[in-house]
């Protein structure tokens, strides 16, 4: 059997810890994920994919997510059964979270301790090669796993 899924969209509400009567930490929050295809002359539709979140994963994502956050999800899907407050008998379909992580930049997250645009990009964007060097190699070292240039029937 297998049951993984994985979604990257944005929160659609703050994420709020709650406690069970046990004391195990648990969140529930709605992503908002955009379908990738779109018909000829009509708008980018979207999902909103509810997921739940528990113990350890459940305080990262109330710490550090917030509504409009870009995430990634990954997990299992579930369904449960419930009845609704006039008696009705619902199914509810939701994403059990394993793994959670950033998607955005720094800035968008939140998580940066300065704004984006007045920190400076690291030495390699900017074209500066100071702390790089040429690495010598010998014939031995030319192609990986001992392979060599000679012709040896591959076509490259």
């Amino acid at each position: 059997m297998l049951n993984c899924a994985i979604i990257m969209g944005r929160l659609t509400a703050d994420p709020e810890l709650r406690t069970t009567g046990n004391g195990t930490s648990v969140t529930s929050f709605s992503v908002a994920v955009d379908r990738s295809f779109v018909r000829a002359g009509e708008e980018r539709q979207t999902d909103f994919i509810n997921v739940v979140a528990w113990r350890q994963t459940a305080e990262f994502v109330t710490r550090y997510f917030h509504k409009g956050s870009m995430i990634a999800v990954q997990g299992s899907i579930q369904t449960r059964n419930y009845e609704d407050k006039n008696g009705n008998k619902r199914t509810a379909v939701e994403i059990v979270a394993n793994n959670v992580s950033f998607c955005g930049s720094k800035a968008e997250s939140g998580t940066s301790s300065a704004p984006a645009a007045s920190r400076p990009a690291p030495a390699y964007q900017g074209g500066n090669t100071d702390g790089f060097s040429v690495l010598p190699t010998s014939d031995d070292d030319a192609f990986p796993f001992g392979g060599s240039d000679e012709d040896d029937g591959l076509p490259f």
